[in-house]
């Protein structure tokens, strides 16, 4: 290639990079090299100007230097090549110029880089004069100033370029220096930014100004190089700065630059609190930018930790400190507004940064050392204090702590300085909430409300505190002299007067505020949570005041004392909340019900009360919310905003603005539900009313939106983690909803109606993030309160999670289903969240309750589920247990799946983890459980088909919990045990009934499985009666053990008509089991003489003592239960040897022992003879039935035909008596026939026919009787007569007396055993009532009978009695008091138609004694006619 082709090629259009570049790209030798440059050389020097060359030179692609740590980018050798001869270039010009002009290299090279700088700068400059000033270059800008610094790198490192002459030229005329363009002559080394800020004397002047200005300057839009370029600027300079100004050096000078570069950044810091405090309800973008600049990463490049470490914590300190213009009474009196809440968010950003690098007690001690040794700014201090609680929910204990040293310095020294900052620390804590820190009421009575508090100590010590108290009364917020009004500090009773002068002081301070003690509360729930509204108050005391009423059923007495004693108050502000509108309720609840009696008790004006009425039917069609929001902005609006952002948060992992965020949502919460947070110490309980949601619209609103946010934030954040990697987001959210009681009734409330009523609706979405929304409230079990359903199913107060697990029915198919999904959710997330948590913690995260119905319905749904149960085996490894956490999350994520969920169903069933379990005695399912689960299904839509169904109740019983221990809910094998549990399940049928009934009225008696479970109690007994005929070894009493279990179901210690009900269901249940069983089993064996025997006496004694209680009508067992006994007797004497001998031994026994089923027997006899003759035949092959029975048939046929001839001989008077009253009432009670038959009677004579005519006399009462007690049976003539006829044939007989005695009936003691105990009590009232009726002769003959007066006097007294104790006698045709009245009058008559020797002296005394308390004047009439010694007869 020849010079003149290169000259030509050059003087066209190509530039100096270009050409050097296409030269490199052939690789020329290294002699051709050298030649080529020093021809290059010759030629620049004759074509080109050195203006052209700063142009050309430097680096060839300058405009992305940010690749690398450096600014420089990996460049080819080609490029490197051409930059050293670039270099070499311009050192050539200017020394040649130099030599021309007769100057110095470096100068003539600082004027030329000056020239070219200007010219890139100086058109910008002209625009910012013209228009809006911009504080970066732009890009054209930046790619040239770029190259002008790669040429004057090349030229400083060939020593031709001056860099403090550089500098000195470029701040001449006071010239302010661009920020960027500083930045970028640091960033090339040539004159670096340390050197500028120690020699430059105006730095001060310049750097703040450039630094305020390129902080608030944004980029317009689309310059996004640019943004980036600001950002490092920013950071280059900040972390320049913090690096000289917060090094340790000893050298003077760098002391000396030290303090320069510590005020530049206390400018900064300072114009940032001036921004924050300007920018109160704005945000400023050049402050939020310069707090940006306060991170660790950043600043990390330029300085070490230590160094870092020193810059945050003297900008914390200056912080603390700025501008400290308020006084402690300032900060006493407007804390309520420094809250994190209510704090700028720059403000509560700047101190999340400064604290970043150190630990809550690293911050809490250097606070403590900042209020100690300098005047600080309270409201920073206090915003300090909510920002550090609020973003480290670990700081409650440290704060304690600090609380604790602070309190015991200032009562060891009396330092006033550490009271006041404790009184101020502890007040900001319990301004965030209960879940940050515990309320100030709580705090107070800890250290000061017990004998070992602070103040204790000393009189002194005392003095002290209340002297404290008493300084801060006039500054005080009305809510802490509330609390410390109510909640007084401990005080000994000889220094009583002390603390009553203080709070006569703070009552009159409340008095001045318009608060007075009349406005303070009925009940000691005083927050000093801050700001809560009177009218919030007084929400409070109504809702205490309900409670109370609802449990006692009457006014309390703070109630009626507050309506006498403090009335402004009662009338004012409690009534208002107490009569708000609402929409009734058709059946009264509680409210109205207390109101009803506040109104009884003249506690309401009548107007008020009339307003209250006509404001509710003007109420009726809609739903009240009574939410008053203080507010410009829908608060709605606002949390659902709020929420949006915490979901964001939550994805992003954020842990601390999760916090801060939900510090936020607490405070919206709380506007609106505006009641003050529970601060009561212990649990409250919330009523759920599961029928009727008692939340407003609003709140409705509310909930739904907070449900759907946390299914959001679960689902969004499972994508990435599972949940036992999660932050703590969930629990922190849950204990916020927590500290608010009405959010959590709302809550519920609309928990429960979704997994009542909806739950098959729910999406899959929903069952996840439901089920593990439910698992975070009772994992928080220590804050959540306790639930009490209404209508109660639980006897007390039950946890949150058991709560809703009692909403998820399983009746039916579709129960079954999303009851099923649901728990395997709930236990995959609790297992999965607190796999990494001791076992005790990890059981918190599983809910007993729901866990149980998994045990329930995975082996019922599905079969292959009931194989052998994995047990837990050998610890597991380190591998292993990283799979089984992998293995439950992805269980929990695919819960919900449709197409997948049984399977997941099954592997959770056979985890290990869950099977180990069932060790543990809280998460055993028991077989009474059991029991009570199977007996609410819905037969009709049950899972299973019928036979499906008894496979599994078979596999359950037999399988399952008959080989289980009894200590894990089973019955150790116990055939009996089992039995039990079946007939005691069966019992209370009835009553689980009705508890099912309150939780779902879909749910019957008539669909219920307990046909099923009575077949499982037939198939168990057969299997005990097999054993015991078989005689195995420990055989069973089979008899025995069902009376047992009877009567144990039977004891009641206390009698009541509630009681009484519940006995006459339980037999009537028990009737019904009986008649189930098989017969024989009702019966005993046992041996005589060698041979087996009948044995009726645990029969006799069950009639005697229980069905004589039930019977209806009374005296009569039912014809099915009659003939179940009878035919027990038949086939229990067929397994002696003697049968027919043993059959009339038994009715022999019961002739005479049990009255009752002797009755039973003949009224039935007509039905029964033809089945039991039938059963008899069969079991002894044709034979008749044995002769005490065939005697029944006898005695039927002579009652039917008496007129016609005598008694048979044998028979007892009781069985003739029962045949001669069926007789009678099969023919209607004629007349005729009655006649004639006492006569034949009254022929025969002798005491056989006495005893039953007075048997005869006793059923003819008992039916009279009970026709008075039961009207509408219309048998009261009838029976009535035929008292009346045989009381002619006894009446000059005293045995008929001998029924109505209460304790000696003689011969007839067996009456007692036939009627139930309350209508042997009645019998007095029969007595009057028949005798009532009489004819005055045969009242006559009754009289002048023996013994009638003293069982006339002794039936009155009962009759008293019975009227006393408010027995209710409901006679068609008179009042109770009129047969109490008829009845003495007839009773005196008697008297005084009664001989004096009617009575013995002792009679006639034990009578007076009893009678005189009761109706002196039956006493005076007494002893007036019959006692001739009476006081009465001497004066006479």
């Amino acid at each position: 290639m020849s010079l003149s082709a290169s000259c030509e090629s050059v003087s066209q259009k190509r530039t100096l990079s270009s050409l050097l570049a296409g030269r490199v790209v052939k690789r020329p030798r290294q002699a051709e090299a050298e030649r080529l440059q020093e021809e290059t050389l010759q030629l620049l020097a004759q074509q080109q100007s050195l203006g052209s060359l700063l142009r050309e030179g430097g680096n060839p692609d300058p405009c992305n230097i940010f690749h690398t740590q450096n600014g420089e980018q990996k460049q080819t050798e080609s490029k490197s090549v051409s930059s050293a001869m670039a270099g070499s270039l311009l050192v050539f010009e200017l020394r040649r110029q130099a030599v021309q002009l007769v100057v110095p290299v470096p100068v003539l090279s600082v004027k030329m880089v000056l020239e070219r700088l200007m010219e890139i700068t100086g058109a910008e400059e002209v625009k910012q004069e013209e228009g809006k000033r911009r504080e970066l270059l732009t890009a054209s800008q930046r790619e040239q100033l770029c190259v002008l610094l790669g040429s004057s790198r090349e030229l400083l490192s060939q020593g031709a370029l001056c860099p403090k002459l550089l500098w000195q030229e470029y701040r001449r005329d006071q010239r302010l220096p661009q920020l960027e363009v500083v930045y970028h002559l640091d960033f090339y080394n040539i004159v670096t930014l340390k050197h500028i800020i120690e020699r430059d004397e105006g730095v001060r002047l310049w750097v703040v100004s450039q630094l305020k200005g390129l902080c608030g300057w944004t980029p317009p839009p689309g310059e996004e190089e640019t943004r980036h370029v600001q950002q490092k600027v920013l950071s280059a300079v900040v972390g320049v700065l913090v690096g000289a100004g917060f090094e340790q050096s000893p050298e003077a000078a760098d002391r000396r630059g030290s303090l320069m570069c510590c005020s530049l950044l206390d400018l900064m810091l300072f114009w940032l609190l001036d921004t924050v405090e300007q920018s109160e309800t704005q945000q400023s973008a050049g402050a939020e930018r310069w707090i940006q600049i306060f991170d660790a990463s950043l600043c990390g490049a330029s300085a070490s930790v230590d160094t870092l470490q020193r810059f945050f914590t003297h900008s914390l300190t200056q912080t603390l400190t700025y501008k400290p213009r308020l006084t402690v009474s300032d900060a006493i009196s407007l804390q309520n507004e420094w809250t994190f809440a209510k704090a700028s968010r720059l403000l509560t950003s700047l101190f999340r940064k400064l604290a970043v690098m150190f630990s809550v007690q690293q911050l809490l001690a250097h606070l403590q050392q900042v209020l100690e040794t300098n005047e600080v700014n309270w409201k920073h201090v206090l915003c300090f204090l909510s920002t550090l609680l609020v973003y480290n929910p670990g700081a409650q204990g440290s704060l304690t702590e600090l609380l604790s040293r602070l309190l015991s310095s200032a009562f060891e020294g009396y330092d006033l300085e550490s009271m006041i900052t404790a009184f101020l620390l502890a007040r900001q804590g319990a301004l965030e909430g209960a879940a940050i820190f515990p309320s100030y009421s709580n705090w107070f009575k800890m250290s000061f409300g017990g004998g070992s508090g602070y103040h204790a100590s000393s009189k002194k010590s005392l003095v002290f505190l209340l002297k404290f108290l008493s300084d801060l009364v006039p500054f005080e917020p009305p809510q802490y002299l509330k609390v410390h009004v109510l909640q007084p500090p401990f005080v000994p009773v000889k220094h009583r007067s002390l603390l009553m002068e203080y709070v006569s002081l703070a009552k009159t301070r409340l008095a001045d505020l318009k608060e007075c003690v009349e406005d303070m509360g009925l009940y000691e729930d005083v927050s000093g949570a801050g700001g809560a509204s009177l009218q919030g108050q007084a929400v409070q005391d109504v809702e205490k005041a309900l409670s109370l009423f609802d449990s006692t059923g009457r006014i309390s007495a703070t109630v009626m004392e507050a309506s006498i004693f403090r009335r402004p108050y009662f009338l004012t502000r409690f009534l208002p909340a107490l009569l708000t509108q609402r929409t009734l309720p058709v059946k009264a609840d509680a409210r109205m019900s207390f109101i009803e009696a506040l109104k009884k008790a003249d506690k309401i004006p009548a107007a008020q009360y009339s307003s209250y009425v006509e404001s509710c039917q003007r109420h009726r069609q809609q739903e009240g919310s009574a939410v008053c929001v203080d507010t410009n902005d829908d608060p709605l609006e606002v949390l659902k905003v709020q929420l949006q952002e915490f979901t964001q948060l939550v994805v992003e992992g954020n842990d601390g603005e999760v916090c801060a965020q939900l510090s936020r949502i607490s405070h919206t919460l709380s506007v609106i539900f505006p009641g003050r947070p529970s601060d009561l110490i212990g649990q409250t309980v919330i009523k759920l009313h599961t029928h009727t949601p008692l939340s407003p619209e609003l709140h409705v609103k509310v909930v739904n939106m907070i449900l759907r946010n946390f299914c959001q934030c679960m689902l969004d954040a499972s994508r990435e983690t599972p949940p036992n990697k999660q932050s703590l987001w969930a629990s922190r959210l849950v204990s916020v909803l927590l500290s608010n009681t009405q959010l959590v009734s709302s809550l519920l409330h609309r928990l429960w109606d979704l997994f009542h009523n909806q739950g098959s609706s729910l999406s899959a979405a929903h069952l996840l993030g439901l089920s593990a929304f439910v698992v975070h409230l009772h994992a928080s079990m220590s804050h959540s309160p306790l639930v009490q359903l209404i209508p109660p199913l639980f006897p007390e107060p039950v946890s949150v999670g058991e709560a809703l697990s009692a909403a998820l029915l399983c009746s039916t198919h579709t129960d079954m289903l999303f009851c099923v999904r649901f728990c395997v959710a709930a236990v995959c997330y609790g297992m999965c969240r607190g796999d990494s948590l001791p076992q005790q913690q990890q059981q918190d995260y599983i809910i007993s309750g729901l866990y149980k119905k998994l045990l329930y319905l995975i082996p019922r749904l599905f079969p292959e589920a009931r194989r052998a149960a994995i047990t837990a085996g050998a610890p597991m490894g380190e591998h292993e247990e990283e799979e089984e956490e992998e293995e439950l999350s992805g269980l929990w994520s695919r819960a919900s799946h449709s197409h997948s969920w049984r399977n997941t169903a099954l592997q959770l069933w056979r985890h290990p983890a869950v099977q180990q379990l069932q060790h543990t005695a809280q998460y055993q399912l028991s077989v009474s459980e059991w029991l009570a689960n199977e007996l609410r299904v819905q037969r009709s839509e049950d899972a299973l088909s019928d036979p499906e169904r008894q496979e599994f109740q078979q596999w359950a019983c037999s399988e399952l919990f008959l080989p289980r221990e009894v200590e894990q809910g089973g019955c150790g094998g116990e055939m009996k045990l089992l039995c039990s549990h079946l007939l005691t399940a069966i019992m209370g049928q009835q009553s689980s009934h009705q508890t099912v009934e309150k939780l779902d009225e879909r749910v019957s008696e008539k669909g219920s499985c307990l046909p099923d479970i009575l077949s499982r109690l037939q198939e168990l007994v057969y299997d005990m009666e097999v054993t015991a005929l078989s005689g195995c070894h420990g055989k069973y009493d089979i008899c025995d053990f069902l009376f047992e279990l009877l009567s144990k179901r039977c004891s009641f210690t206390e009698k009541s008509i509630s009681t009484a009900l519940c006995l006459q269901h339980t037999l009537n249940t028990w009737n019904r089991v009986l008649l189930a069983l098989p017969a024989v089993l009702l019966l005993k064996l046992k041996s005589e003489g060698g041979r087996a025997a009948v044995d009726c006496h645990t029969l006799i004694e069950h009639i005697n003592l229980h069905q004589r209680n039930v019977c209806s009508p009374v005296g009569l067992l039912s014809y099915h239960l009659t003939s179940h006994f009878l035919r027990g007797v038949l086939c229990a004497s067929v397994r002696c040897g003697r049968s027919r001998e043993e059959v009339n031994k038994a009715w022999s026994q019961i002739s005479v022992h049990c009255p009752l089923l002797l009755l039973s027997t003949v009224h039935w006899w007509q039905r029964l003879s033809p089945a039991l003759s039938s059963l008899w035949r069969g079991l002894t092959d044709g034979d008749p039935l044995p002769e005490q029975l065939q005697l029944l048939t006898v005695c039927q046929s002579w009652a039917c035909s008496l007129e016609k001839g005598p008694s048979p001989p044998g028979p007892a008077a009781l069985l003739l008596a029962a045949s001669l009253h069926g007789a009678w009432q099969g023919r209607g009670g004629a007349d005729q026939g009655l006649s004639a038959a006492l006569r034949v009677l009254r022929e025969e004579g002798g005491p056989p026919c006495q005893q039953v005519l007075v048997f005869l006399l006793f059923l003819c009462v008992k039916d009279h009787l009970s026709s008075l007690l039961y009207p509408e049976e219309k048998r009261s003539r009838k029976a009535a007569d035929l008292c009346t006829e045989l009381l002619r044939v006894l009446v000059d007989s005293a045995d008929w007396l001998l029924l109505f005695q209460s304790d000696d009936h003689g011969v007839y003691q067996s009456i007692t055993m036939v009627t139930s105990d309350e209508f042997t009590r009645l019998m007095p009232w029969a007595f009057y009532s028949l005798l009532l009726q009489q004819t005055a002769e045969l009242l006559h003959r009754a009289v002048c009978g023996p013994h009638f007066l003293h069982t006339a006097v002794l039936c009155y007294i009962h009759l008293l009695q019975l009227f006393l104790e408010g027995h209710t006698l409901p006679p068609a045709d008179h009042q109770p008091f009129q047969i109490v009245s008829h009845s003495k009058q007839l009773l005196l008559r008697a008297i005084a138609q009664t001989p004096p020797t009617a009575l013995s002296t002792s009679q006639l005394r034990e009578l007076e004694s009893q009678v005189s308390v009761l109706d002196p004047e039956v006493s005076a009439a007494l002893s007036l006619q019959l006692d001739p010694d009476s006081p009465e007869m001497e004066f006479l």
